[in-house]
């Protein structure tokens, strides 16, 4: 089936190196907010995510939440499913069992195929492992965690369209500032999870 060698080209390339870097500072902010300076080899909290892809009607999808306004962390926005990683969890076990209590999709089902870059986020002093799996159908998912909102997902050829990569200006602790963002589904997607998308972008463009 034709998905299976977009899968298996994408497990390929995960295999190799990756952009890391290159492709997360086509997301920073500009101008850089005057942050204390801070330790670029400082090891945060570590958080897992999940990059799940899945067929629907012909085309690879991959899910997204939202946030509600309740949370302790980002409100509001666009993540992928994860979390904080437990005391004696692995970094892709936590990332399953997120996703499981975020979407409700069972860890048996998903085939993980690699990680991205991990980075280390100021704000949040979390450092985020980026993971990337599959499951053969398009699963049912379900919301048991009140901190997500609504589960929406995109196609991949939706978001490697170049319109989806935007910049919008805004303030920020009181400073002018560029946002990058992807415009997914009409949500803005910026911050840490759009830094893990354009590294996701990259690698597509070169397996597609």
């Amino acid at each position: 089936p034709m998905e299976s060698l977009f899968i298996k080209n994408l497990s390929h390339r995960l295999s190799k190196d990756l952009p890391g870097k290159s492709a997360h500072d086509i997301m920073m902010v500009t101008p850089r907010l005057p942050f204390p300076k801070i330790n670029l080899d400082k090891k945060g909290i570590p958080a897992s995510v999940l990059i799940l892809l899945f067929p629907k009607n012909n085309q690879w999808h991959f899910f997204l939440t939202k946030r509600t306004n309740t949370v302790n962390h980002h409100k509001g926005q666009i993540s992928l499913p994860g979390g904080v990683v437990e005391t004696g969890e692995s970094l892709e076990g936590a990332a399953l069992r997120e996703t499981h209590e975020e979407i409700g999709v069972d860890k048996k089902n998903i085939h993980l195929i690699g990680s991205l870059s991990s980075f280390y986020i100021p704000v949040s002093g979390f450092e985020m492992f980026p993971f990337i799996g599959w499951v053969k159908t398009e699963p049912e998912t379900s919301i048991h965690d009140k901190e997500v909102d609504r589960i929406f997902s995109s196609s991949i050829q939706e978001f490697m369209l170049d319109k989806t990569q935007k910049t919008k200006k805004d303030t920020l602790k009181g400073f002018p500032v560029n946002i990058p963002y992807f415009d997914m589904n009409g949500e803005t997607v910026w911050g840490a999870t759009s830094m893990i998308l354009a590294e996701f972008k990259l690698i597509l463009k070169e397996i597609l």
